[in-house]
Order: C-alpha cells, then sequence, then structure tokens
C-alpha cells in the first residue's frame, strides 16, 4: 500500500534536477496586476532573467492554485468545455515547437482560443472559484499549467504496442520498478488514495480527531496520541507468508537478471515475502519489516509487535520495561531493608505485582512501525541508490500500481534520462506523466498476461488456470490497452 512518507507538496528532501538539465522550467511567477496577457507573458522568466528586485511583488503560482487545481485525463476531453484529444495533442506540440512566449500571442492573446478552455489541453480544469471571471483571470492557472506541460518528458514514439512492452522486457536487463498500493490490494489490502474505498476514505468516516485522514501517519500526531495510528492499525497489517501474482512478476525479473531495483512505496513488506533481495529492494518509505522504541531506539522485527496491534494495544518497548523493572526491583529492596517489614512488604507486593507491570509497561517507549510518517527523512538509501548507482544502469521503467502524487518518489521518473522506455501499469491512467505504453487493468492480470507472451511461467494460486485476457486498445489512444480477464476455468 501506498506509505505516508512525505507529503505529495512537501520540501523536497532530495534534489532531482539532473546537472545538465535547467530548473527554469520549475518555477513560474504572476505580477499581481493582469492587463491583457501581461500575466502570460511572464513565462518569459523562463529564461532565467528575472530581476531579483521585483520578487516581492510576485506570486507563487503554483502556491496559490494548488489546493484547487482539478487535474483531467485525456479521455475527459470529450465535452462541450474542453478542447478534443486531437487540439490538445496539438497545442502541446505547438507550445515546445515554437516556446511559451510565441504560443500564448498566437493562441490567448490572438483570441483564437480562451485560456480558461486552453487550460485543458494541458491537462487542468478551471477551478469552479473563477467561473464567470474575465477570461485573464486564468493566466496565472495557464501558466502553471504551461510550466508543468514543459517539464514532461515526452514520450518514445517507437513504442506503442503491448508486443513493443514485451520485447522491453525481453531485451532489458537493468529495469527499475515503481510500486504502489495497487500490487497489494489483491490481498485485501487497501490502498491510500481510492475514492470510498481507500484507506482515507474509511478514515474519514470513523470519527477520529484528527482535520485530515492522513494526520493518521504524521509524526506530530503520533508524538501527541499515539491511539490515533494504532486504532487503525491493524488493518494495514500484512499477512506474513503471502504475495501476489504482481510481486512474483518482479521476483521473475530477479530471478532472470533483469532486476535493477524495486522502489517500493509500500509499508507492508510482502516483496520480502516474495523474496525480493534486500539489495534489489528500496522501501522508500519503511515498513512494518521492523520497529523501534520510541524513547530508547531499541528495533526488534515488525512481528514482534503485531500481536498487541491487532489486540488493540500499543505496543511497548521490552527493554524499556526490563530496565524500568530493575530500577523498581532496587528500589523496593532498599525499603525494605530500611523498615524491617520484608515479609509483610512482599506479601503486599505480591498481591498487586500485576499492577506494578501494568504501570511499569505504561511508563515503557512505545513501540513505533519503521514506516516513514509526514514529517519524518526518507531512508538515505533511497537518494544513494537513485543518484549514483541506477541513474546510469537503468535501461527500463516499469511503473506499477500508483498514481505518483506522494514526492519525492513521485519524482523519480521524470528525474530518469528521458530516452529510457517507461511503461505503466495500473487499474487508472495518470494525466502527469507521460508513459510509453499504457496497460490499464488488474494489475495481477497484466502482468500474467506479459508472462505468457514472454513465454515465462507465472505460477501462483491466484492466476485461475486457463486464464484467458482480452486486451482492447482504447479509442483515441494509440498507445493506451485495457487488460480483462475475460475466461477463467
Amino acid at each position: 500500500m501506498d506509505a505516508s512518507g512525505v507529503s505529495s507538496n512537501p520540501a523536497i528532501v532530495l534534489d532531482l534536477t539532473s546537472d545538465d538539465e535547467s530548473d527554469d522550467n520549475a518555477h513560474l511567477t504572476l505580477h499581481p496586476r493582469v492587463n491583457g496577457v501581461n500575466g502570460v507573458h511572464d513565462l518569459d522568466a523562463l529564461d532565467g532573467s528575472e530581476d531579483e528586485e521585483n520578487t516581492d511583488d510576485e506570486w507563487d503560482i503554483e502556491s496559490l492554485f494548488e489546493d484547487t487545481i482539478e487535474e483531467m485525463g485525456d479521455e475527459n476531453l470529450f465535452d462541450g468545455d474542453a478542447c478534443t484529444l486531437d487540439e490538445a495533442i496539438a497545442f502541446r506540440h505547438e507550445l515546445r515547437t515554437i516556446g511559451p512566449e510565441e504560443f500564448c500571442r498566437r493562441t490567448v492573446e490572438a483570441n483564437t482560443i480562451s485560456a480558461k478552455k486552453l487550460l485543458t489541453a494541458f491537462g487542468i480544469r478551471a477551478p469552479p472559484f473563477l467561473e464567470g471571471s474575465p477570461d485573464d483571470a486564468y493566466y496565472g492557472l495557464l501558466s502553471l499549467a504551461i510550466s508543468r506541460e514543459l517539464s514532461k518528458r515526452i514520450k518514445l514514439p517507437k513504442y506503442n504496442t503491448v508486443d513493443d512492452a514485451v520485447e522491453l522486457i525481453r531485451k532489458s536487463k537493468n529495469i527499475i520498478v515503481l510500486t504502489g498500493a495497487g500490487i497489494s490490494t489483491s490481498l485485501g489490502i487497501p490502498d491510500f488514495r481510492s475514492k470510498d474505498v481507500g484507506l482515507y476514505s474509511k478514515l474519514a468516516s470513523l470519527g477520529l480527531p484528527i482535520n485530515d485522514p492522513q494526520e493518521v501517519f504524521n509524526i506530530e500526531v503520533f508524538k501527541q496520541d499515539p491511539n490515533i495510528f494504532f486504532s487503525v492499525a491493524k488493518d494495514i497489517l500484512p499477512e506474513i507468508d503471502r504475495y501476489t501474482p504482481t510481486h512474483k512478476f518482479i521476483y521473475l525479473l530477479q530471478q532472470r537478471g533483469k532486476l535493477l531495483t524495486n522502489y517500493s512505496q509500500n509499508i507492508d513488506n510482502i516483496e520480502a515475502a516474495a523474496g525480493i533481495l534486500p539489495e534489489k529492494l528500496i522501501q522508500c518509505h519503511g515498513s512494518f519489516a521492523t520497529a523501534s522504541c520510541f524513547k530508547c531506539g531499541a528495533q526488534v522485527p515488525g512481528e514482534t509487535i503485531f500481536a498487541d496491534i491487532r489486540a488493540d494495544r500499543i505496543p511497548r518497548c521490552a527493554k524499556c520495561t526490563a530496565s524500568l523493572r530493575a530500577k523498581n526491583h532496587g528500589s523496593m529492596k532498599r525499603k525494605r531493608s530500611q523498615n524491617g517489614q520484608d515479609k509483610k512488604r512482599r506479601r503486599y507486593d505480591g498481591a498487586d505485582s500485576s499492577d506494578d507491570d501494568y504501570d511499569l509497561e505504561d511508563k515503557a517507549g512505545i513501540m513505533k512501525p519503521d514506516i516513514t510518517f509526514f514529517g519524518e527523512q526518507l531512508p538515505d538509501r533511497f537518494s544513494e541508490r537513485l543518484t549514483n548507482h541506477d541513474k546510469g544502469l537503468v535501461d527500463l521503467v516499469i511503473v506499477i500500481g500508483t498514481s505518483l502524487k506522494v514526492a519525492p518518489v513521485s519524482e523519480v521518473i521524470p528525474y530518469l534520462p528521458a530516452h529510457i522506455p517507461q511503461m505503466y501499469i495500473s487499474r487508472t491512467p495518470v494525466s502527469h506523466v507521460n508513459f510509453d505504453v499504457d496497460m490499464l487493468g488488474d494489475c495481477d492480470v497484466v502482468v500474467a498476461e506479459l508472462c505468457r507472451r514472454l513465454g515465462w511461467e507465472l505460477d501462483h494460486e491466484m492466476v485461475p488456470q486457463g486464464q484467458k485476457v482480452e486486451v482492447k486498445l482504447q479509442e483515441g489512444f494509440p498507445s493506451r490497452h485495457l487488460f480483462t480477464a475475460i475466461n477463467r476455468e
């Protein structure tokens, strides 16, 4: 499942800007007063020549709109207020060909299209609060949309079909696999963000004393009241010995010498059960594999605390408890020797020993699963592996079961060399990344069909014998394929 390690709009802890790539597209500004198309023409800030003395008079567009942006995928470009898919593709191509300043002159300045409608070509629907506003009110948001479009990797046109994807897997030797919650949901482990059924949707209905369901995984909230986290932790505990066909697929890549690194956003540690080697696995947001005392730092295997979590008890540190018990025992011996009432004390102490133990345990440190909460740094191995090892070796990227919404893991894809082929496997497409091949459907169904075409045996109890998979090209999308299991014997 997708961990909550780092929020979707944090200060990025890892600088993923390549040394040989300009970061000019990363930050656009808008002057408060917008006349005509001047607001859009502030896109000439892309050349980096902006006067630093004027920065106090500028607004940060992304900060201004980040809470109101409604993204729309290409599959939604069919209503009357949006560009058609063909128009959107043409506008994106024109933007990259002539540059943002000339593009704005030929479009919104020339009144060939409204800024509101042009937003949809870049995957953004205008927020309701701007409805009825003059068109120049949309210029700031259009600046952001253009900036985001220019920062996207350009799809490699030579890869489009499922057979292309199969051949890429067959010939590649250093594959990065980036996984999210979608590869574990078939085991009954909920993802985080799915509408109505995701963990955050369920938490919102529990009446917990928090303002946002994500606060369950906020380290400051945990410090103040660990009961909030542990009240829901049992619902996301993994079963130690089970894994999905998708996990098995990643294992097969490893066994065939093709897996460079599996970057997992999941905290369930199921990759280990599937046999992924520690040196091939980066658990970007930590996992339930281990737990550490919040007071003394003692670390234990994660399953040590599972019984307490499932019984709705807050797990306490055995090391702290033993230390407190030893100190308490020494204190009692001194008291007994001072008043000469050893026998009486011994009977009294024996009667209430369970209460004493309870009090001692209550003072012991809390055992927190080694999940990276909001407000905590990601493991050092994440940035070290990506920047110092994988970037120069990778020859294929496969993203499975994640919407790539959480930074800095979401920044891995644009950080890698743009000429490296990328493919996407999940139930629904994403609009903010241009993958070369999209394979949509149940992750287990997709990987089973890929293995069949590769001639690999995916022996797993969750893949029905004789399963047949129908693959259709989604209308209007030359590289988006829909996978459906249609026959199960």
